[in-house]
């Protein structure tokens, strides 16, 4: 993964996010953790989850449905 990629907003209850290459990455609208390992990374919005997948994962702030994600992330993937 290289750069700042983000994923379009489209006004929905999703979860969004923001990663920077080798620094983590940014989420919204997150209601819960669903899985967390140093791996894989699973939260869930009100509409659908994204997985997390890369190593040394760790949390980073937590607050009002915003999760910093800390490590190297590999992969993002949404799992409707």
């Amino acid at each position: 993964m290289r750069g700042i990629f983000a994923n379009a907003p489209d006004g929905t209850d999703r979860v969004q996010y923001t990663v920077r290459d080798g620094k983590g990455g940014y989420f919204e609208n997150v209601r819960r953790i669903v899985e967390f390992s140093q791996e894989r990374i699973v939260l869930a919005g009100k509409r659908g989850t994204v997985a997390v997948e890369g190593e040394g994962l760790f949390l980073g702030k937590c607050y009002l449905g915003d999760v910093e994600v800390r490590g190297s992330i590999l992969r993002v993937e949404r799992e409707e």
